[in-house]
């Protein structure tokens, strides 16, 4: 039986033998907007909440992931948008972007199903709730910025620490294949690395709800959609002149992730740009020659003191 309403009686009598049938009776009840409708004939329908929720998140996972990648592919083939290729010159082949289809179905498949499958029972003993209606709005706006901050910050050190010794060798390595990145490669990376930096997006409302005792499912769920947007589009190669970071100049978007892979350092954060502004870690010729020049004006300044 469902948890989707607080009553278990109701959910008996909703039931019906078909998922539309299911939606039909739910949709006589007050109170409900369409989205709340369709999401609790689902758990319903199903009337087991593990393979509910399992299903329905690999669901999500897959077809927002590659669903998100297609357009990307597209304009790859399309010479009009070359104008707007940050390396004009390096457009994947289909050799490349096959190989990296099989790559991240591979891993989606034997890394990241076993996970999402098992999720409902961590769901249930943290308290991150299944109920209609959602949470107000403004509730799951904030929930989501937060979210947005706390994996950037996590994303950034881990990232940054993948750059160093074995662990970029063994591990992160894997990911730079592409100097020219496109968007199927958002998570072609290593199990390890899969795992790690993963923790950010799931981990994170995790911790949350273990402060705050509260979170809804429908909430990670638009968290998780748009950070896979994110990421996706981070490794699209293409910086429009209505891309986000134009109207958010904070905002990271492709422009900055492709200038990490094609110098393989700096440039670690996964959303913002304050943690490489702030730790002196932007990557490309420009943020260089700047660095450069705050050394030379910080070595005269202290040459002056000695004098």
């Amino acid at each position: 039986m469902s948890s989707v309403f607080a009553n278990s009686t109701l959910v008996g009598l909703l039931k019906d033998n078909s998922y539309t049938g299911t939606l039909h009776n739910i949709q006589r009840l007050p109170n409900l907007n369409v989205v709340e409708q369709y999401w609790a004939a689902w758990y319903v329908y199903l009337s087991n909440d593990i393979l509910a929720t399992g299903l329905f998140f690999f669901l999500l996972h897959e077809v927002m992931y590659f669903g998100r990648s297609l357009p990307w592919f597209i304009i790859d083939q399309l010479p009009f948008f070359r104008r707007y290729k940050i390396q004009p010159t390096k457009i994947p082949s289909a050799k490349e972007q096959l190989f990296c289809l099989k790559s991240v179905l591979l891993s989606h498949f034997l890394v990241e199903a076993i996970p999402i499958w098992t999720f409902h029972p961590l769901c249930e003993k943290l308290g991150i709730s299944v109920q209609v209606p959602f949470p107000h709005w403004k509730t799951m706006a904030f929930e989501i910025g937060l979210f947005f901050l706390l994996e950037d910050m996590w994303h950034y050190w881990m990232h940054r620490l993948f750059h160093y010794g074995v662990f970029y060798k063994y591990i992160h390595k894997q990911h730079h294949r592409y100097a020219a990145p496109f968007g199927l490669t958002a998570e072609y990376a290593h199990p390890a690395e899969a795992l790690t930096l993963g923790f950010g997006t799931v981990g994170m409302p995790i911790l949350y709800v273990l402060y705050t005792g509260e979170l809804h499912l429908f909430t990670l769920s638009l968290w998780i959609t748009l950070r896979l947007f994110q990421a996706v589009d981070s490794h699209s190669g293409y910086d429009f002149p209505w891309s986000l970071n134009k109207f958010l100049p904070f905002w990271a978007g492709a422009e900055h992730h492709d200038l990490h892979h094609h110098y393989f350092i700096g440039n670690y954060a996964s959303s913002f740009r304050w943690w490489d502004y702030t730790m002196d870690t932007e990557s490309g010729p420009e943020a260089k020659a700047a660095r450069e020049e705050r050394m030379r004006l910080r070595a005269e300044r202290n040459s002056k003191k000695r004098v």
